[in-house]
Parts: structure tokens; C-alpha cells; sequence
């Protein structure tokens, strides 16, 4: 076991040499200009709560709530002189290389419309976009004006996520992959006490695109199609409840959705019924089996004589440890693979399995994926 985890940091080493190296490049710059477009999204207290690694500086925000700017104000400490009514009048006056997108998920696409024609990067909160055509959109948009549009999920910066995704591939630890389940969500936005501003956009049709199997199917979409190295799935198989309609009448608060892939099978449960806070995945193989139970805690059975293994994976190393110190590695020359957690590649699938799980839903049919 000591030996294969000696390999293992031989190889985790050599996957991300390239992007700690334009990390290294970029902490000899100055820090890369940031602007923060909206602050309905609670996740926007990752940016604005950050510790300063002095890779980034936020140099606007966009939020036409002056309340909500000023409550969040005083809980950061940001000057007001920083907060801008419009994207345009921010990019203006502040100039900022790239913007992270806090604001409605049916808003992305603004976002996009505006900042790629400026050449300004753009990092959006999970997920891409509210559906499938402004996910096409904004693909075009960023191709067109060659800008880097990534997308941030939670379960992207978790260690035992990708030394799981390591064991699978580079060492081939517990074979070929045969099942992969993730489990995601919480209580419910109400019940967990989300603020204000950022239930009234999560749990509508219109602004949020839907409500549980939007709001965390994503994750397991991203995850599963990394792990599956972009492989499209033959099938998309989705059914959704209403378990408390009194709370959230507009949208689901329960999916489950089926990927099935020509030897493997991805099932994605996303609820705001768990009875706790989850973001975990298990991956059974054709020899063993790796479960994550948070972002550092792994179970693993690497064998089918062996015994099963309580691990604990070590964080990742900067710049891939924080998403926007990854976005200022990107900016500065660090590459993005083609079905990394963050691209727009990867992405842009999670949006075609979330667009057929909506229709299988809705259907009652399983949708076949051209």
C-alpha cells in the first residue's frame, strides 16, 4: 500500500505539473483583475471571504440591490465604491481580465454576451446555464472571442475526488468502472436557511431552470462525465417527485437520474430531502470499489480478496486547490484538459444529460442521446 501511494503522488505530480507551473508564473505577476458579477448566489462568500493569496484582486461587483451590497458590505468589508449597477459600467471603469459569475443561473448567459465580445474571462457558478440553448449560446460566444468560460462546482476541489480518479485510471486499482452513484443535496434551501435574494431565483422554473435535479444533478453530471473521460452516454432516464409542495411548489425537490453508458451505468440521486448535508460518490469496479465520503475521507477495496481500507486523501496543491486561484492560473497560460471538472467541454455534456433528464421527466420515456 506504501509503495502504491508513492506512485500515486508520482502521478498526481506529473498531472498537474503544467498548471503549477503557470501558477508559478502568475504569482510573479500581478494579481489577476477579478470582477463579481451578482451577489444572489450565497456561494458568492467564497470570493468574498476569501483569504488573500495575492493571486486575484476583485476589483468590481455588479449588484443593482444596494441593500443586499451594503448587508454583504459591512460582512466583508469591501467599500461600497467597489459596487456598479451594470456590467457595462463595471468592465468600464474597472477593467477587470475575468468576471465570476454569482448571479442567476438564467443570467450566465448575459454575462457571457457581454464579456466575451470585451475579451474577459468568464467563471460561472454551477451550473453552466439554465438550459441547453443558452448553454449553446454562450459556447459560441466564448469560441468565438477566444475566452475561457469555466464552470465551478464544490466537488471539483476535493482531494479524494481526484485521487479516486487516479486510482481508476493511472494505476487501475479496482478495474474497469461497471457503477457509479452520487449523492447530492441537503434538507431543502428553506430548511438550511438560505437568504432571501437567494431562494427566491433557486427555487423558480424560469431563473434557476429547475429545482433539485438542476441544483445538484449537475455535480454528479460533471463528476460522472469526468470519470467517464467525456464518453456521451447511450441513454438519460429521469424521475422527479414534489415531496413537499407547500414549501416549493414551483419546481422538484427529488430526482434521480439514470445515465447508462455501453458497460457502465451512472446514477445520479439529487434531493432537498437528505437528512443531512451530502456531496459524496461511490465508484464500483470490476475488482473493487472506491467511496468518498466528503472531500478527504475515502473507503477503498482494491481488490477482491483484499480488504476494505479507511483512507484520508491528502488537499489538492495550489493552484488546483481553489477555484479561483485555478482561474488566474488559466488566464495566465495554465491548460484546462478537454473533459477537466472545470471546462467548458465537460459542461457542456452536464447541460445535454440535465436538458434529457428534464424531457425524460416530463415524458415519463428514457431519452436516447444522438
Amino acid at each position: 500500500m506504501r509503495q502504491f501511494f508513492f506512485i500515486f503522488s508520482i502521478v498526481l505530480a506529473s498531472h498537474l505539473i503544467h498548471t503549477t507551473s503557470a501558477h508559478a508564473r502568475a504569482s510573479s505577476e500581478k494579481p489577476l483583475r477579478v470582477g463579481v458579477v451578482g451577489l444572489v448566489h450565497s456561494h458568492v462568500h467564497w470570493i468574498l471571504g476569501r483569504e488573500d493569496r495575492g493571486d486575484i484582486e476583485i476589483v468590481g461587483i455588479v449588484e443593482p440591490n444596494r441593500s443586499l451590497a451594503e448587508r454583504y458590505a459591512k460582512r466583508h468589508g469591501y467599500p461600497m465604491e467597489l459596487v456598479y449597477n451594470t456590467i457595462e459600467e463595471m468592465i468600464e471603469k474597472a477593467q477587470p481580465e475575468a468576471v465570476t459569475a454569482f448571479n442567476t443561473i438564467y443570467d450566465h448567459l448575459k454575462v457571457v454576451q457581454v464579456c466575451a465580445p470585451e475579451g474577459i474571462h468568464v467563471m460561472v457558478e454551477k451550473p453552466l446555464a439554465v438550459n441547453l440553448e443558452h448553454a449553446v449560446l454562450m459556447e459560441k460566444l466564448a469560441k468565438q472571442h477566444d475566452i475561457h468560460l469555466l464552470t465551478n462546482y464544490e466537488t471539483t476541489w476535493y482531494g479524494s475526488n481526484h485521487r479516486a480518479y487516479q486510482m481508476i485510471h493511472e494505476e487501475r486499482a479496482i478495474g474497469s468502472i461497471r457503477k457509479i452513484m452520487v449523492n447530492d443535496g441537503h434538507p431543502g434551501p428553506k430548511e438550511i436557511g438560505v437568504n432571501q435574494e437567494f431562494l427566491e431565483w433557486l427555487t423558480d422554473p424560469v431563473q434557476n431552470g429547475g429545482g433539485a435535479l438542476t441544483d445538484f444533478g449537475c455535480y454528479g453530471a460533471n463528476l460522472i462525465t469526468w470519470l467517464m473521460k467525456g464518453l456521451k452516454p447511450i441513454s438519460v432516464t429521469a424521475v422527479i417527485q414534489q415531496f413537499k409542495p407547500e414549501i416549493y411548489p414551483k419546481v422538484e425537490d427529488e430526482a434521480t437520474i439514470i445515465l447508462t453508458y455501453p458497460k457502465s451505468q451512472g446514477i445520479i440521486q439529487a434531493s432537498w430531502n437528505w437528512p443531512v448535508h451530502r456531496k459524496d460518490i461511490e465508484i464500483y469496479g470490476t475488482t473493487g470499489y472506491i467511496v468518498n465520503a466528503n472531500r478527504e475521507n475515502m473507503r477503498v477495496r482494491l481488490g477482491i480478496d483484499q480488504q476494505e481500507q479507511k483512507l484520508v486523501a491528502d488537499p489538492l496543491p495550489k493552484p488546483v486547490d481553489d477555484p479561483f486561484s485555478y482561474l488566474a492560473a488559466v488566464v495566465r497560460g495554465a491548460p484546462v484538459g478537454k473533459y477537466d471538472l472545470s471546462s467548458l467541454e465537460n459542461n457542456m455534456m452536464v447541460m445535454e444529460i440535465l436538458e434529457a433528464a428534464k424531457l425524460s421527466a416530463r415524458t415519463g420515456k428514457t431519452i436516447f442521446l444522438e
